[in-house]
């Protein structure tokens, strides 16, 4: 039979600080306690799996008898973001952070990005990206100059608007952006937002798109590819590794739709990996420190994660896991430096298999590869020893 595994990055949701999260900023931070804070979490389906069994989950109340295998993974290279993290499930650990810009880009960058472009740049600064069409919506309507603005994250954004500037067109510019924006300057993701309406009432469209940085070695997905079996990509997967060793992908537009892709993967015939993020808890809560909303929104997918179980085939591997935190309790916006939690579910895992703390993400990547039968080219040591009937 075929063996297939299902791994789940519920983007951003850390389970609390690590040793060296006060270098960054993030002293205290644990992006599910602050949910469950709140009186309202409900999640059945992880708590029965082991979620708050997990060694320094700091919430919760552990179940006697835990179906899956449970643990909490360290992150080894320095960063916090989402590109980072993934690299690292996957297998790379990157020694340096990926650069920010919390000064604006540097003008020697703005001057290519003009020349090539033959438009001007508007605002240059780290900005909430609604905020940012108010603000300079009106002008760029009016000159046609680009929104370029960054954040916190590794990224550059470039916005405009789609009768000012077609989408087509902004995904040209941003390609010339990505090509600038290599070796010292080579943020994580260029990231393009189309915009619609009239000064006053704009919107962002569904037309995002991201190029991002190609990973610099060896990842599992290259492996699982190059072996011949399938490497699907559900959401963000396909940016976030620009597309490298991803056999086929869909992106999504919320974390059900995500969800209900994934179910839909579940019950087609594959062998190899299925590879998803969620993004909503990271872009539509987490930044915008909405706990009421992240925390319905873990609850929801935990309702969804009931309909994924009942589709598992005999040799399926759930892995559900995550790429950084980013508290929205704490009176910052940005991500947080914390340990993220890796659940093992299937009919082989044996069960309440406490895994404890692991030194790396790249851990899941070495475990994936083993249990498909792949050598573990990559960085990280695999558990599926321990975890496997």
């Amino acid at each position: 039979m075929a063996k297939r595994v299902f791994l789940i990055v519920l983007d951003s949701v850390g389970i609390g600080e690590m040793p060296d999260s006060a270098e960054y900023g993030d002293e205290g931070s644990n992006t599910l306690a602050a949910c469950y804070r709140s009186g309202q979490l409900s999640v059945p389906r992880m708590e029965t799996m082991g979620l708050f069994n997990i060694q320094g989950v700091g919430c919760g109340q552990p179940t006697a008898h835990p179906t899956a295998a449970f643990g909490r993974l360290a992150e080894a290279s320095k960063g916090k973001d989402t590109t980072i993290g993934h690299w690292e499930i996957a297998g790379i650990i990157s020694p340096r952070p990926l650069p920010t810009y919390p000064e604006g880009f540097p003008q020697e960058i703005l001057d290519q990005l003009s020349a090539r472009t033959g438009r001007g740049i508007l605002c240059n600064k780290p900005y909430s990206g609604t905020e940012v069409l108010k603000d300079y919506g009106p002008e760029h309507m009016r000159t046609g100059d680009l929104i370029v603005y960054t954040s916190a994250d590794s990224v550059m954004q470039i916005a405009a608007h789609e009768e000012v500037i077609p989408v087509e067109e902004l995904y040209r510019i941003c390609g010339i952006a990505r090509e600038i924006m290599q070796g010292e300057h080579g943020v994580g993701r260029i990231i393009a937002r189309p915009f619609v309406g009239e000064a006053g009432a704009f919107t962002r469209t569904a037309n995002r798109h991201d190029f991002s940085l190609t990973p610099p070695g060896t990842t599992m997905l290259d492996l699982i590819s190059a072996a011949g079996l399938a490497s699907i990509g559900v959401g963000k997967i396909y940016d976030i590794f620009a597309g490298k060793g991803i056999t086929e992908f869909v992106r999504t537009k919320s974390n059900r739709d995500g969800m209900e892709r994934t179910i839909e993967y579940v019950d087609k015939d594959f062998e190899g990996l299925c590879f998803v993020n969620l993004v909503d808890f990271d872009m539509v809560y987490g930044h915008r420190n909405n706990v009421p909303g992240y925390t319905a929104a873990l609850n929801e997918f935990d309702g969804q994660l009931g309909d994924l179980l009942e589709h598992l085939r005999e040799e399926d591997l759930l892995l559900i896991t995550a790429d950084h935190g980013c508290d929205p309790s704490t009176p910052s916006t940005d991500h947080s430096r914390e340990h993220t939690p890796v659940l093992l579910y299937g009919k082989n895992i044996r069960e309440g298999v406490d895994l404890k703390t692991r030194t790396g993400f790249c851990d899941i990547a070495a475990t994936v590869l083993e249990y498909l039968g792949l050598p573990v080219e990559v960085e990280g040591k695999s558990f599926l020893s321990q975890v496997i009937k």
